[in-house]
């Protein structure tokens, strides 16, 4: 299992963790970890693809569309002509 620190965090939020890992009878970092997962939905199972493609795609509509020129399709130099 992989391990993350986090710097800089403040001593209220600190003590409110400690409070409520106590209350969970918990060690501070179990209730971390259960504060991450619940903040994150990792109890909800996965998006399908589908589901993926539509967050997706509402998200880029919201850009609007973008032209782009098509380059055309010569060679950038003649091929070799043999003898």
């Amino acid at each position: 299992m992989d391990s993350i620190t986090i710097l800089d965090v403040d001593e209220t939020l600190r003590r409110r963790l400690e409070a409520r890992a106590t209350l969970h009878r918990k060690s501070i970092e179990a209730e971390a970890r259960d504060v991450l997962r619940e903040a994150l939905g990792c109890h909800a199972p996965a998006p399908q693809l589908e589901d993926l493609y539509a967050a997706i795609r509402s998200i880029v509509e919201l850009m609007g569309s973008v032209e782009m020129e098509i380059p055309s399709r010569e060679s950038a130099c003649k091929p070799p002509m043999a003898e």
